[in-house]
This record gives C-alpha cells, sequence and structure tokens, in this order.
C-alpha cells in the first residue's frame, strides 16, 4: 500500500507527517520504508541524521539506472539504506534529482517507480513517499504508482486555494495514468484548537464533503525538537499528545 504524502504547497508537514508515521508503522512491527523525493531531503536527514552520508545510493542513483539500457536489471532494494530504528528503511534524496529531471521527462521514464514499487511489496508492508510542494515528473511517478494519497493541510487560506487544484490533480492522473489511486484524506496539520480561523477552515472543507481526518495534530514545539534531533515522535516522546494524534491517525489509515 504504497502512501503518497503531498501538497504543492510547502511548509505544511509532509516531511514530519512521512516519517512519523513510517516510523509507527515499523515500531508496530511492520516492515516499514520511506523513500524520499524531495530534493531538499528533510525525511532523509529526519531519518538518518548524521549517518546521512556520501557514497550511500540514493533515489537519484536509482532513477539515474532507468536511463542506461542494461541487459542485468538492478534490483531497487539495492538503492535503501537502513535506518537507526527497527523494521525502518530509507531510500534517501539526493539534490542529483534536479539534474535528472530534464532526462527523465525526455526519456519517458513516469512509470519506472511504479514498477520499482510492485517490486518492494514484496519486502515492504508499508511505503511512504516523500514528495517536493511541485506537481513535477517525480511527484507524478509517486502518483502513478501508489494506492493511496495523504494531503498535509495547515489551516492556511493559500493552502486552501492550493488544496482545489490538487485534488483536480490527483483526479486527472487517477483518470488517465492509476485507477487504484484513492485521496485517503486531507491531514489538518499545526492546528489550533483555541483560534477561530483554523476551526472555520476545517469546519468548511467538510461542510464542502472533503476527506478531513480525524484527529487534527496540534502546534507543538516538540515537533520541533524532533526534527533536532532526529528522532520521529514515538521514539523521542512515546506519550505526547502529538503523538498519540499521530499513531490514532496511523491505525485509522490502516483500518
Amino acid at each position: 500500500m504504497p502512501i503518497v504524502v503531498f501538497n504543492q504547497k510547502g511548509g505544511v508537514g509532509k516531511s514530519t507527517i512521512t516519517c512519523n508515521l513510517a516510523a509507527i508503522s515499523a515500531s508496530q512491527g511492520l516492515r516499514t520504508l520511506v523513500i524520499d523525493l524531495d530534493p531538499q531531503g528533510n525525511s532523509t536527514s529526519y531519518l538518518l541524521g548524521g549517518a546521512a552520508a556520501e557514497g550511500q545510493p540514493t533515489v537519484a542513483d536509482f532513477f539515474e539506472t532507468t536511463l542506461s539500457y542494461s541487459f542485468k536489471s538492478i534490483p531497487p532494494t539495492d538503492f535503501l539504506v537502513e535506518t537507526p530504528f527497527e523494521n525502518l528503511d530509507v531510500m534517501p534524496s539526493s539534490p542529483a534529482l534536479h539534474e535528472l529531471l530534464v532526462k527523465l521527462e525526455s526519456r519517458q521514464k513516469i512509470y519506472k517507480l511504479r514498477e520499482a514499487l510492485q517490486q518492494l511489496a514484496d519486502t515492504y508492508e508499508r511505503i511512504y513517499i516523500d514528495t517536493a510542494p511541485a506537481l513535477n515528473f517525480y511527484t507524478r511517478a509517486a502518483l502513478i504508482g501508489a494506492t493511496g494519497c495523504l494531503i498535509p493541510f495547515d489551516c492556511d487560506s493559500f493552502s486552501r486555494q492550493a488544496l482545489y487544484t490538487l485534488l483536480d490533480n490527483v483526479q486527472e492522473i487517477r483518470a488517465d495514468h492509476n485507477p487504484d489511486l484513492q485521496v485517503d484524506g486531507i491531514v489538518v496539520n499545526q492546528f489550533q484548537s483555541r483560534a477561530n480561523l483554523p476551526q472555520r477552515m476545517v469546519a468548511e472543507l467538510i461542510e464542502e464533503g472533503l476527506p478531513v481526518l480525524q484527529p487534527y495534530l496540534p502546534s507543538s514545539v516538540r515537533i520541533r525538537e524532533s526534527h533536532e534531533q532526529c528522532l520521529p515522535m514515538i521514539y523521542l516522546d512515546p506519550n505526547h499528545k502529538i503523538t498519540l494524534a499521530l499513531i490514532e491517525l496511523h491505525d485509522g489509515l490502516r483500518a
């Protein structure tokens, strides 16, 4: 069940949600993989911390192999790196994704990630894909290969405007390339329960019939500490309110 975490607006918590849901899956004994398609590599840094080093295989290396013809195909497992956390691996990001973009588009390699995901499904019970804040080749490839899409939403008017375009784009990819793709839901992130604007904005989304998920993820400085220490919340503070909210969100998706 590959799940893409995607929003064309930046700063909505894609990497945070990706890594924390993956860490919860792993902590529950599920073989879990994160694929980091964002050249900024926030998920890679979050999960590997100081262990992220040059010379390790990356997702850019995977895509580069799709550009060269060879009788011997390289399995996608060759591009994975173990994290310090049991049951959790990552296909790390790389700034080289920028350089490969035009070549991959011109050579029409959009389905190669889907082929890799199909192979990886034999090894992993959960696969989460982090994406850049753009509908580019890599994001489209992820949506073509996934079965689900989670949309982080940070209760901002700009994020709301982008939401409708994003939903249209997902529907287009579903119609043209991937009929199995479903919008699993909108994840309300950095929710301030005492502020009027977030409450009103979320209520309006629900009234419009959009798939807003419960629970809403509260704002917390503990998340920033989690980033700094490269420890997803389930490992840093398993009883914190945001950890419990993430577990509830994770288990609801699994059901």
